[in-house]
């Protein structure tokens, strides 16, 4: 088992949004296959993997990925519904792939999809 706790981190933030995010790395770190470089994601994971609504998707669509080149946005599928507050020119710029499990994140995540299932399929 690992367990990571962030009691107050150093960078100020409105919530767990960074879980679905930090999940990720570490399967990046112990698998040794990269995250795709054109991806950017935000959510909250609960303890049984499913991927929790975060605030502040119109910034994080717009500031994150549009103004800095990312192609695709990885977004909690409860937060679909934010995405009407964000221009109609920057999402046409955007992939924005839903996720509702942690698996969801993985599978758009990595080429190729989920490592563990590459892995698995050898």
């Amino acid at each position: 088992d690992i367990h990571i706790h962030f009691p107050a981190g150093a960078v100020p933030k409105d919530g767990p949004s960074a879980g679905v995010t930090l999940v990720t790395s570490l399967v990046s770190l112990l698998s040794h296959k990269p995250v795709r470089a054109d991806t950017a994601m935000t959510g909250e994971m609960t303890l049984r993997g499913l991927v929790l609504p975060v605030g502040g998707i119109k910034d994080k669509v717009i500031l994150a990925a549009h103004r800095y080149g990312i192609k695709r946005v990885i977004l909690p599928e409860r937060n679909l519904k934010d995405l009407a507050e964000v221009p109609a020119a920057v999402l046409g710029s955007l992939e924005i792939l839903l996720a509702k499990r942690m698996e969801d994140v993985l599978e758009n995540a990595f080429e190729g999809g989920c490592p563990w299932r590459q892995r698995s399929k050898l």
